[in-house]
C-alpha cells in the first residue's frame, strides 16, 4: 500500500490542509509516466477507489502501490492526470509552484533583455512543468491562459508570483480556448491584477512595431511563436513581390516590407485582422503604395489570383491548425496539400514558398511528404532549402514531443 502523504493545498487563494488522494494505474500502464511523459489518459486509471475533486493534486502509483509521480487530476478530461513532479519528496505545494514559475521566467532572461523585442512567452505549459498554464508578456502587460482545472485553483498564487517577478502594469486573463470546456471549466476573460490593457497596446518584435489587442485578439493577442521565422523569411523578401496568406496582424507582411520587398499583398478572412494590419503598416511608416490588403477567404483568393494570371516571387502560407488531433490528420493532410498546391501555382520560376503547419499531429516528415504531393499535382519541382521551428521561449521537452507543434519549410520552385 502507498504511504499516505499530506500536502498544503491552496484553492481559491485560501490555505486548507487535506489528505492527498492516490490514483492507481492499471498494470502495464506506467511506461510513459516513468519516461516522464506528462499525460495519464483516463483509460490507464484503475477505476477502484475514491475519486478526488477536479483540479486536486494527487499522487500517482503503479498497480503495486509504488510511487510514480504527482499530478493534477481531472475526472472529466480525457487526460485524467497531468503529471508535474516525479520526485516523491517534492510535493507540488505553493512553494513548488512559485519555484517553477521563477525557473520558467529566468529561462527567458536573454529574450527579456533584448531591446528590440518586448513580447515573449514566459510560461509554456507542459514544457515548463506547469501543465495547462500559458503566460505571454506584451510590453508592460501579461496575458494568462489557464487551460487546466488545477491551474484554475492556483490562479491567485500564480498571479501573485508573476507580479513579484515581472512587475507588470497589468495581468489579463484570456482563458477562452476550447481546452477549458474539455476540463469542465467555464470561459474566463478579465483583469487578474493591475490595469486593464488599452484597446491597442504597442509592442516590438525584432524592431518592428505592432498594435496588439490583448482583450479581443486571437489567442492571447499575438502569435509570438513565429518571431524567428518572420525574420528569417523576410531576409529573402528584398526586391521580391510577396504574398502573405492568413496574414492576421501582419507579422510576415511587416517584416517583408522592412526588408525591402517591392510589393506585399496580404490576405485574411478577418475584418479585424485586416484593420489591425493596416494600422501596423502605418505605425511603422511603411509606404502604403507598396502594400495591398485583401479581406477574403484565402483559398478563394488564391483561385482568383491564378485565374487572373497574378504571380509572386515569395508566397507565405501560415494557416490555422488543420489537425487538432491525430484522428483528423488524414483530412488535414488533404487540406494542406490543396493549399500548398495553389500557392505553388502562383510562383514564378525560382520563386520561394514559406509554408507552415501549427498542428502537433503533423510531424515534419509528413509535412514534407504533403508538400511533395502538392508539387506533383501542381506540375512543379521544389527544393527544401530551410526548415523552420518554434523559438526558444516555446521549448520542447524531450519527454513530451507533442510540444513541438510549429514547423515550416522554405521551398524553391525550380
Amino acid at each position: 500500500m502507498p504511504v499516505e502523504k499530506k500536502i498544503q493545498f491552496f484553492g481559491d487563494s485560501s490555505l486548507s490542509l487535506r489528505q492527498m488522494h492516490t490514483i492507481r494505474l492499471k498494470k502495464g500502464k506506467t511506461k510513459a509516466a516513468h519516461q516522464r511523459h506528462p499525460w495519464i489518459f483516463s483509460g490507464a486509471v484503475d477505476d477502484r477507489g475514491e475519486r478526488p475533486q477536479n483540479g486536486e493534486v494527487v499522487q500517482v502509483v503503479d498497480h503495486l502501490g509504488e510511487f510514480v509521480a504527482y499530478g493534477l487530476y481531472n475526472g472529466q478530461s480525457r487526460v485524467a492526470v497531468r503529471l508535474m513532479e516525479w520526485d516523491a519528496a517534492c510535493c507540488p505545494d505553493e512553494s513548488w509552484w512559485r519555484t517553477r514559475i521563477r525557473k520558467a521566467v529566468a529561462a527567458r532572461t536573454p529574450l527579456l533583455s533584448t531591446p528590440d523585442t518586448d513580447t515573449v512567452r514566459l510560461i509554456f505549459a507542459e514544457a515548463d512543468f506547469l501543465p495547462g498554464l500559458i503566460v505571454d508578456r506584451y510590453a508592460g502587460f501579461l496575458s494568462v491562459q489557464a487551460h487546466a482545472a488545477g491551474v484554475e485553483r492556483m490562479k491567485d498564487i500564480i498571479t501573485d508570483e508573476l507580479n513579484q517577478l515581472v512587475h507588470p502594469q497589468g495581468i489579463y486573463e484570456r482563458s477562452d480556448a476550447n481546452a477549458r470546456m474539455h476540463e469542465g471549466l467555464p470561459l474566463e476573460n478579465g483583469v487578474l491584477a493591475g490595469d486593464l490593457p488599452p484597446e491597442w497596446l504597442e509592442i516590438r518584435e525584432n524592431g518592428v512595431r505592432y498594435a496588439v489587442n490583448i482583450v479581443e485578439g486571437q489567442k492571447s493577442g499575438f502569435y509570438c511563436d513565429q518571431r524567428d521565422n518572420r525574420l528569417l523569411t523576410a531576409r529573402y523578401a528584398g526586391g521580391r513581390r510577396v504574398l502573405d496568406c492568413f496574414c492576421y496582424s501582419g507579422g510576415f507582411t511587416l517584416n517583408a516590407l522592412a526588408h525591402g520587398a517591392t510589393s506585399v499583398t496580404s490576405v485574411d478572412s478577418s475584418a479585424l485582422a485586416i484593420e489591425t494590419l493596416q494600422c501596423n503598416v502605418a505605425l511603422n511608416g511603411f509606404d502604403t503604395h507598396t502594400h495591398t490588403a485583401i479581406q477574403s477567404d484565402v483559398n478563394k483568393q488564391l483561385r482568383i489570383f491564378a485565374d487572373s494570371g497574378v504571380r509572386f516571387e515569395l508566397v507565405v502560407l501560415d494557416p490555422p491548425k488543420y489537425a487538432p488531433s491525430r484522428s483528423s490528420l488524414e483530412k488535414a493532410a488533404r487540406a494542406y496539400k490543396e493549399l500548398n498546391r495553389r500557392g505553388m501555382l502562383l510562383l514564378e520560376p525560382g520563386g520561394l514558398l514559406a509554408t507552415f503547419s501549427c498542428s502537433a499531429a503533423m510531424d515534419m516528415a509528413t509535412f514534407k511528404q504533403v508538400l511533395a504531393w502538392a508539387a506533383l499535382d501542381a506540375g512543379r519541382e521544389i527544393q527544401f532549402i530551410r526548415q523552420f521551428t518554434q523559438p526558444e521561449d516555446h521549448p520542447v521537452r524531450a519527454s513530451f514531443p507533442e510540444g513541438e507543434y510549429l514547423k515550416g519549410l522554405l521551398c524553391r520552385v525550380v
